[in-house]
């Protein structure tokens, strides 16, 4: 195939999938029932946190999760009506109410100091870092480890920890879901960095086709995976290259 055969193969099944009718199976339509920035934010990191695993499942946990939060996340995080959740309470696989704990006792604190986790990555300069996803996320993991430090042992659940080395697949796609700004499924809520420094949402199915496309040559699905995968679809759309999340899902369905 070549590079014209596949570019134009990547537009039609990203043009296909990012439809409106993606949204009800999807993860993104948990972020999507909020208008107040803060909400948006809070929904979009703690659903991404949950996000691997069959897709109806994660849907379903999801809304069970936003139900524990009486469906008002920041005002349920700034009361800190999580402390009243016991510990062991199964909200996806192996992520458990003292993960969510751990996770908005941290998040409070970047709220309760910079208003919104906007203005945390502006604070942190993502823009200007050209790794801005693991630079947002080494922040986040500084936050967590001072506001809650006897309970660090947590902190592995909630974000990763091997920042040299993971392909932050779940953040990559929380901000793609902040960022992108199509107006079809994305809520491109964000302006503090451009979507053009977002990286692929890299787990082993988007590992699989990309390399099956011949995107991508590395055998791990790792950082430098997500850089290769990235690098060569920015070739393709350098404005947008997360754009292709949505083709590569599609094509991935097909085979």
């Amino acid at each position: 195939m070549t590079e014209k055969d596949l570019k134009d193969l990547l537009d039609t099944e990203a043009a296909r999938i990012n439809s409106p009718s993606f949204i009800s199976e999807d993860p993104v339509q948990f972020p999507r029932r909020f208008s107040d920035l803060r909400d948006i934010e809070i929904v979009s990191l703690l659903v991404s946190a949950i996000a691997w695993g069959n897709r109806k499942m994660i849907c379903r946990d999801c809304d069970r999760l936003l139900a524990m939060m009486a469906n008002r996340p920041y005002r349920f995080m700034m009361d800190e009506a999580y402390e009243e959740l016991p510990d062991g309470l199964n909200i996806h696989r192996t992520f458990f109410t003292q993960h969510l704990k751990h996770y908005l006792r941290g998040l409070r604190a970047i709220y309760f100091r910079y208003g919104s986790l906007q203005d945390f990555a502006r604070s942190e300069d993502i823009a200007s870092s050209e790794e801005s996803a693991w630079k947002l996320v080494a922040g986040i993991n500084r936050v967590l480890a001072e506001t809650d430090p006897s309970h660090n042992d947590l902190a592995c659940r909630c974000l990763p920890q091997n920042l040299q080395t993971t392909a932050l697949k779940r953040v990559n796609m929380a901000l793609r879901w902040l960022v992108r700004n199509d107006g079809i499924v994305d809520l491109g809520v964000w302006d503090v960095i451009k979507p053009s420094q977002l990286f692929i949402p890299l787990d082993v199915h988007v590992g699989d086709i990309s390399r099956e496309l011949g995107l991508l040559t590395r055998k791990a699905n790792d950082r430098r995976a997500v850089e290769e995968v990235t690098a060569h679809l920015r070739r393709f759309n350098p404005e947008d290259p997360t754009l292709y999340d949505f083709a590569l899902f599609g094509i991935g369905m097909k085979l």
